[in-house]
């Protein structure tokens, strides 16, 4: 990726993760190296990262974090922060990130702060992760009032996503970062999304093959639109986000808990996304329940009932009130014309959005 000047490499490859020494090598000044990852990403890989940095000379210095989305949070930024510190690391040195996208978000503020900004690499083990999160540069943990409201840019100096490391994960994480690789056809690719559709059950049955390909088309898709909108200031970057204010406020609503995973949040913010487009008369029904269809498929939530939510459509409207998207007192939404045609929306009323919520919990 080549983001404000700063270009860094996105390297997809069987087999990444057992080589990490050699590969993070020329990044690195220190022989020790900080890596800091979750408990259960850490019992399927310390070993064989422990393995892979010793035969090229190294040593890792692992922080090993509670997994889940509560470890992005003020507590265990501090954490992070406190092992940097007393790690020694200096701002032309790099800490590696190595898990999920929480880890990711979490290590990247961090390094973001830490003598003002050090650099880090992001080895992603999750699918969510390889193919949005770990790219891009965007960083946060989240508070009460939200997710994702405290952050910074940072890119990272280096990416290896390595598709072998999606064969240690429950099937339930593959399928939640899935949903960000649909939406990535669904932005302005339909052609990606018929590919989603036809090729879907191979990548998340473990083919390896459509796993590759999911990867390098979704980093591509990202690259192009990050480089043209880093920080998110002309609104092409916003286009990402996708499915993820109504996701958002769903996992507001769940405790932002295991019981909605970020992912399952986003596929099922698309297929809102999509019938409130519907509901605007912007876009057709056949093209909606096409995206339904599709993401029910896969095994992911495609309707709302799904949840089995006891709350009404405004409680859902007012969480998005904390959406860190919201300007001037007015959330964006991301709306669809058709199957690759979102387009941001600046004219929508909260109150049409809790009356549509009400509908859909109904349905």
């Amino acid at each position: 990726m080549d983001v404000a000047g700063a270009p860094y490499e996105v390297r997809i490859a069987p087999g990444l993760i057992d080589r990490a020494g050699a590969e993070i090598r020329a990044f690195v000044r220190k022989d020790r190296v900080p890596v800091i990852t979750d408990a259960n990403v850490a019992q399927a890989w310390r070993a064989r990262v422990d393995t892979a940095f010793e035969a090229a000379g190294l040593t890792a210095q692992w922080l090993i974090l509670p997994a889940g989305e509560s470890t992005k949070s003020w507590l265990y930024l501090a954490e992070v922060v406190d092992f940097l510190i007393a790690c020694e690391i200096e701002r032309k040195d790099r800490v590696v990130a190595l898990g999920g996208g929480v880890i990711g978000d979490l290590v990247g503020f961090a390094a973001s702060m830490v003598k003002r900004g050090c650099g880090f690499i992001q080895i992603p083990t999750t699918l969510l992760a390889q193919v949005d999160s770990s790219v891009g540069g965007k960083t946060a943990i989240n508070t009460p009032a939200g997710k994702n409201l405290v952050g910074a840019f940072h890119q990272p100096a280096l990416v290896l996503a390595d598709p072998d490391a999606l064969d240690s994960l429950p099937l339930r994480e593959t399928r939640a970062g899935y949903a960000e690789v649909v939406k990535y056809g669904l932005i302005d690719d339909p052609e990606f999304f018929a590919w989603c559709e036809e090729n879907g059950p191979r990548l998340l049955a473990g083919d390896r093959e459509a796993r590759v390909t999911a990867i390098a088309r979704s980093v591509a898709a990202k690259a192009r639109i990050v480089a043209e909108d880093e920080k998110e200031t002309t609104g092409v970057r916003a286009l990402l986000n996708l499915g993820h204010t109504f996701g958002h406020a769903l996992e507001a609503e769940t405790g932002f808990s295991d019981r909605l995973l970020h992912g399952e949040g986003v596929a099922l913010g698309m297929v809102l996304a999509a019938r409130f487009s519907v509901r605007l008369g912007l876009m057709n029904g056949q093209d909606a329940e096409r995206i339904a269809a599709h993401i029910g498929a896969v095994g992911l939530p495609a309707s709302l009932s799904a949840l089995s939510l006891t709350c009404d459509g405004a409680r859902l409207a007012d969480h998005m009130l904390h959406d860190k998207k919201m300007d001037a007192g007015t959330l964006p939404f991301l709306l669809l014309r058709g199957i690759g045609q979102t387009f941001l929306a600046r004219d929508v009323d909260l109150a049409d959005v809790a009356a549509f919520l009400d509908d859909e919990l109904k349905r």
